[in-house]
């Protein structure tokens, strides 16, 4: 199965920085959040990979394009142009497959996702180029083939906007950064789909796609919900860059399934 990811949109609650890099792009640790995304399903053997480029796709078409020199040592000899000769080795993506895709500019997600149709050839993964979580992949379309239906959607708890204070009586015991909202889901991504859904989709670039198909498709009962139990958190503002940042830099970036 092949994993779709939107990556083309602006990202301007990001500010300045999405101007010069597309969000995808922004930085966990030493890696762009996109990575971290793909590092996700590649732990559980899904590797062949499929990029909606807007917004900046340049700027991914250029880091999978020189990805290996980026991430490894290297010596080249400038009497011979040809010549290079790696000291270090990126085994965790070396059997990645990727496909970089131009979807417009200003194309809504319906429109992206027709545009890569001819790169699919049956059911698949989709999901955002902004959200990480310690989704069980597996368990996830073990549920979709279960249910039999067209769609699959990874239900959520949002993390809150604010920090929480456990307290004791009066006495404050420990403050709680963003911790899970209790109630109410929302589609975190980490989508499967049967490739008949791409029948309501057209190349138009305002043919969205949650809003108008994906409705749809829920009123005729072929949407179902993978309720994760786990956590998960979307890079949309800065405060949320800082904040996958500082649990990676801590060791507790809770989406780390790999080694």
């Amino acid at each position: 199965m092949k994993v779709v990811i939107f990556a083309g949109g602006l990202g301007s609650r990001l500010g300045e920085e999405t101007g010069v890099i597309p969000k995808p792009m922004v930085p966990i640790g030493n890696h762009p959040i996109l990575w971290h995304i793909m590092s996700i399903y590649a732990h559980y053997g899904y590797r062949e990979f499929v990029i909606c480029l807007g917004h900046r796709g340049d700027v991914i078409k250029r880091y999978f394009r020189d990805f290996y020199i980026l991430n490894n040592d290297y010596t080249v000899e400038y009497s011979r142009p040809d010549s290079l000769t790696c000291h270090t080795d990126c085994i965790h993506e070396r059997d990645w497959k990727i496909t970089l895709v131009d979807t417009g500019q200003d194309s809504l997600k319906g429109a992206r996702l027709k545009i890569v149709e001819p790169y699919l050839t049956d059911t698949f993964f989709l999901t955002y180029g902004d959200g990480v979580a310690d989704i069980d992949i597996e368990e996830l379309i073990r549920f979709h083939r279960q249910h039999g239906k067209a769609v699959t959607i990874t239900g959520v708890h949002p993390p809150s906007r604010f920090g929480e204070i456990i307290c004791d009586g009066e006495r404050v015991v420990t403050f709680t950064e963003k911790p899970q909202a209790s109630e109410g889901l929302i589609n975190g991504g980490f989508m499967v789909l049967e490739k008949a859904i791409l029948d309501e989709l057209t190349r138009e670039p305002d043919c969205d796609f949650e809003i108008g198909p994906l409705e749809n498709l829920a009123a005729e009962g072929e949407v179902m919900v993978y309720r994760h139990p786990g956590q998960w958190e979307c890079m949309d503002t800065p405060r949320d860059r800082d904040h996958l940042n500082k649990l990676w830099r801590q060791g507790e970036a809770f989406w780390k399934a790999w080694d």
